[in-house]
């Protein structure tokens, strides 16, 4: 192993120290320079599956919220594989909720509209299985953020939220919601104390250890379960044999 590697390897790992050390479950996301993007996310997904909803010792969670620490670090793509492989996997009916009023990206990523989503469900009275897209994807339902406003965030503090998280949980077997980044905005602490727990996720050579852990301190003050942390756009580009003897 060379000393650049292990210099990498030691960054990294002081980088997010202040999480991986205070016992909260931790996938690692690297993708090897020899793998497709499609085939990581897929392979990395079904291991991020198996961890939150399969090899549960208790009954596995039924809404989770997946929040970034920074911006742009790819939380809401996590979310969407996450999403497409409970609902390939038929463990039931899955609802993804994009709860990022900041900068919406799931419409995006399926093709389909913004308008009638969680905005206006939070907004109106019919249910909100009214408000959820199907997409192609047997068993797979998208709600959309919706036609946003300047306070259109402010809506994820209103009582109604909580009755439409219920809400979710009786229409779908698995609730998967994208937040905003935690050190800018409260959103993702908001939606953590409404779900079953939160999915840290962590950009390799981006986020600092203080971030990290000052984003813990204030999910555990909040009393917000922390069900993993994912590392993410961690790439190596050396031989896949290799790799796997380091």
């Amino acid at each position: 192993m060379s000393k650049h590697f292990e210099l990498m390897q030691q960054i990294e790992k002081e980088r997010v120290q202040e999480v991986s050390d205070s016992r909260i479950p931790f996938s690692d996301f690297t993708r090897n320079g020899n793998h497709s993007e499609s085939l990581w996310a897929s392979d990395e997904a079904q291991r991020l599956v198996q961890q939150l909803f399969v090899f549960q010792v208790k009954e596995p969670p039924q809404v989770v919220t997946f929040a970034g620490i920074d911006h742009g670090n790819g939380c809401s793509r996590i979310c969407a594989d996450v999403a497409e492989t409970l609902a390939k996997n038929k463990r039931g009916r899955v609802c993804l909720v994009e709860a990022n009023f900041r900068s919406p990206a799931l419409p995006g990523m399926f093709g389909v509209p913004n308008h009638f989503g969680l905005t206006e469900a939070l907004l109106r009275d019919e249910a909100v299985s009214q408000f959820a897209k199907p997409l192609p994807q047997q068993n797979l339902w998208l709600l959309s953020s919706g036609t946003l406003a300047v306070d259109s965030p402010s809506l994820l503090s209103s009582v109604q939220l909580r009755t439409r998280i219920a809400e979710l949980r009786q229409e779908f077997d698995f609730v998967i919601v994208d937040a905003p980044p935690l050190n800018r905005y409260s959103d993702g602490i908001v939606l953590g104390q409404l779900s079953d727990g939160l999915v840290l996720v962590i950009e390799a050579n981006t986020t600092r250890r203080e971030a990290a852990a000052a984003v813990t301190e204030n999910l555990q003050a909040a009393k917000v379960p922390i069900l993993a942390a994912v590392l993410n756009k961690r790439t190596f580009p050396i031989p896949e044999p290799i790799y796997k003897i380091l």
